[in-house]
């Protein structure tokens, strides 16, 4: 029987241990930030122990950063993680793309732009949206903080291998629907646990036409249907990427290792999803996780348990409504999902020449520093600022609330993030997530609108 694509690169990794039961994987790239690495880099220190490969430890500042005034960090909390990273990348000899350096933004923006992020890797972090990298053919995941001190110290970690999923999808996507719809639908038609177990293979001619930041966007949304992992096969699309990028000297060694990294024909699937977006609608969230969403025309379902019913209730919203009647005061363009070139390039067709509604406040934070400079060198900055945006330093900003950038209490956000949780994006926020375009389109309208009749 063949392979699939996720099996090639885990049996490679493989050190020690039988399938079915933990095996020792060696791990390529660790990435860190500095929310999740204090506690390891001090583990370490107490054991008197080095860090196995600094050259593999690559970490950058983004989770407390402030987007205004990035140097002037006023959150006791925020300012002692953010000089501690700086510290321990000191001492332990590893490289980090600091406070306002031309690579500093978010880690999995940060991985695949410095040409880091590989196919055929293994790659950790110690943040749950790391299956962004598995957009490149790599097994990609987050690890939590005793497992970050595990890679340091032995740059390896025991993992039990997942089952195979496979999400097939096809069809050409309609005018104004986009990757980020494709990964809304799925959660909501197939929950936020649909994945767990399993390591979801996107595939299909749907995904073969994507784009690198549009593959990204929907492996970043891995975990939000409970799977560690979201991989794709790499292509050419892929190589191109990452050919000439900082990291990637190796790139004329590697490409044909590259090319052999595909789903035989015969491997089997312990799962299979089928879908087809040729009729997919833009997707909007009415409640307090992913699975909690609506196609735009649809009305908000009925309630059908107490999870719905708290729903409701903390978003201020109720069964039978729809998302046109959401009455919005912030709109949120930015994050590790949506904060790419290419969602500000198409957000920016949509507010060009038009202004942000008086009863929105708008915001957008381009996902890393070379995002910005890109988007600048083409004028998308003056585009937002005209239309009444704040165009703010790179960062994670109010795509959770640990940093300066929140939703005040009880306002209807429509946010390009990836998690619509309670308290997400500040305490008693209320987030509706949804495509860059949806929610361009949102800040100009004052609520949401249709954007498939917008783009043209």
């Amino acid at each position: 029987m063949g392979l699939t694509l996720f099996d090639k690169v885990w049996n490679k990794h493989v050190l020690h241990g039988n399938e079915g039961e933990p095996q020792l994987l060696y791990i390529d790239l660790h990435l860190i930030h500095e929310v999740t690495s204090p506690q390891a880099f001090e583990g370490l220190r107490i054991q008197n122990r080095k860090l196995r490969r600094p050259d593999l430890t690559f970490a950058t500042l983004d989770h407390n950063v402030p987007t205004i005034d990035i140097f002037n960090i006023k959150d006791e909390i925020a300012n002692k993680q953010i000089t501690t990273l700086q510290k321990n990348a000191k001492d332990f000899g590893v490289h980090i793309f600091d406070m306002g350096s031309d690579e500093q933004g978010i880690v999995h923006m940060v991985g695949p732009e410095t040409g880091l992020t590989q196919p055929g890797k293994t790659i950790v972090c110690g943040d749950s949206h790391t299956a962004t990298h598995g957009a490149f053919g790599a097994i990609a995941f987050g690890i939590g903080t005793s497992e970050v001190e595990h890679v340091f110290a032995t740059q390896t970690l025991w993992q039990t291998k997942p089952k195979n999923l496979k999400i097939d999808i096809t069809g050409q996507l309609p005018t104004g629907v986009y990757a980020k719809d494709i990964i809304l639908y799925l959660i909501n038609q197939y929950g936020v646990d649909f994945g767990t177990g399993y390591a979801p293979k996107f595939t299909g001619e749907t995904i073969k036409s994507l784009s690198m930041e549009a593959r990204m966007t929907i492996c970043n949304m891995a975990i939000e249907a409970g799977a560690k992992y979201g991989m794709m096969q790499p292509d050419e699309i892929t190589f191109e990427y990452v050919k000439g990028r900082p990291y990637a000297s190796n790139f004329n060694q590697s490409i044909d290792w590259w090319r052999t990294l595909y789903t035989d024909e015969d491997a089997y699937f312990d799962k299979v999803i089928e879908l087809d977006v040729s009729n997919l609608e833009p997707q909007v969230t009415w409640g307090t996780n992913p699975e909690m969403g609506v196609n735009f025309s649809s009305p908000f379902p009925e309630i059908k348990d107490s999870n719905d019913e708290r729903a409701y209730h903390y978003m201020g919203l109720k069964p039978g409504q729809k998302a046109e009647d959401i009455e919005l005061g912030y709109v949120f363009l930015g994050s590790c999902t949506n904060a790419r070139l290419s969602d500000l390039l198409e957000a920016s067709r949509i507010v060009k020449g038009n202004k942000v509604h008086p009863n929105i406040t708008a915001i957008v934070v381009p996902g890393s520093r070379t995002v910005k400079k890109e988007a600048e060198a083409l004028g998308l900055d003056v585009i937002f600022k005209e239309a009444g945006f704040e165009w703010r330093e790179p960062g994670c900003s109010m795509c959770l609330g640990m940093n300066p950038d929140q939703v005040p209490e009880g306002v209807h956000c429509a946010s390009t993030s990836n998690r619509n949780f309670e308290g997400r994006q500040g305490k008693g926020a209320r987030t509706h997530l949804v495509s860059p375009a949806m929610a361009a389109a949102a800040a100009i309208n004052g609520r949401f609108v249709d954007v498939r009749k917008v783009v043209v």
